[in-house]
């Protein structure tokens, strides 16, 4: 999830599990602990761009680090304030603040090495967006009234309240991978390879994408909270295969680096369907329907001992603005 829902996670659970007389900094602390995890961003190399993708949401979100990291966060703020509040109160409350921070962010389309280093796989159950409004202000309301009446009601209404979204967009992705299921059907497709996945900032609206004869499909899902279902028919591209398509040498380092990106991405690989200089992952777009790689990496270089250059595509035009609008609302796409 974003910076700000980790944070409030982080205090909430914190905050729940607070002594009288020590909301304040049970909130702080958690808070400090549930964003701790996402320090894994400042892991990075101008001279290797693919590093950073390579480490967000490793070690860090994993469980074995939820302990060492509740510890750093914990001996970090007794230094400061040693004199005030016992270390075991503030493990505790780092520990409490630190402990959903990994499964949270499994519950987005990017995923996370939960089980590392038993396993380098990626988990993610792709229940919510990166950024979704609701389920921020279900757990920043009870957050800031209990600091204020210091009750512990509240953040646990909220965190109740929090589960039960989670909850709602699960039977929302149930309801849309049974419509791109039928869907891939009609159209006489067979595949061992999709993803159901929220769109930005809502549970109502889905992309569907799958690989079906050598061939990347992607379509949006608008499921509708009382019926009023939908389905937008999207695009297709041709799937990169990261051996066969491998357009560098693999054993010189930009070869390396394509089958780097390449696993980063899950194999989700494809050209940008306008910009033959990048190769990206196609799970992730501005829209739903659209095969444009939000990121990827460069093809036209002339060094192949050097690293892959990352390129990014973030245009979102006001004409793609209202498309998305329109197929969140359920209304016809404009031409």
């Amino acid at each position: 999830m974003d910076l700000l829902t980790q944070g409030l996670l982080g205090a909430s659970t914190a905050q729940a599990g607070a002594k009288r007389g020590e909301f304040r900094i049970a909130s702080i602390t958690g808070l400090i602990a549930g964003l701790l995890p996402d320090l894994d961003t400042l892991i990075r190399s101008q001279d290797n761009p693919l590093l950073v993708l390579e480490y967000h949401r490793h070690f860090t979100h994993s469980f074995i680090f939820i302990p060492v990291g509740a510890l750093l966060v914990s001996a970090m703020i007794w230094l400061i304030n040693r004199k005030k509040y016992p270390f075991k109160s503030l493990y505790w409350y780092s520990l409490l603040g630190i402990c959903l921070a990994g499964i949270l962010d499994a519950c987005t389309s990017y995923g996370t090495s939960l089980l590392w280093p038993i396993s380098n796989d990626k988990i993610a159950w792709n229940l919510i967006a990166i950024v979704d409004p609701i389920f921020s202000l279900v757990l920043l309301i009870p957050l800031i009234i209990g600091l204020k009446k210091r009750s512990h009601i509240f953040t646990r209404t909220g965190l109740t309240l929090a589960l039960m979204y989670l909850l709602l967009a699960w039977g929302q992705s149930q309801r849309a991978e049974e419509i791109a299921m039928n869907l891939i059907a009609d159209r006489s497709h067979s595949t061992i390879k999709k993803i159901i996945k929220p769109t930005m900032g809502n549970i109502v609206l889905w992309k569907s994408i799958y690989i079906h004869d050598e061939k990347i499909y992607t379509d949006a899902i608008r499921v509708g909270m009382f019926g009023s279902n939908k389905i937008y028919t999207g695009n297709s591209l041709p799937l990169l295969n990261s051996q066969g398509d491998n357009p560098f040498v693999d054993d010189n380092q930009a070869g390396r680096d394509f089958l780097r990106f390449a696993e980063i991405s899950d194999h989700w690989l494809g050209v940008h369907p306008s910009r033959p200089d990048m190769a990206g992952d196609v799970r992730y777009t501005m829209l739903p329907i659209s095969t444009e790689p939000l990121w990827g990496v460069n093809l036209e270089i002339i060094d192949q001992e050097k690293h892959l250059e990352v390129i990014t595509n973030r245009r979102f035009t006001p004409f793609m603005r209202q498309q998305f609008i329109n197929m969140l609302l359920g209304r016809n796409l404009e031409q």
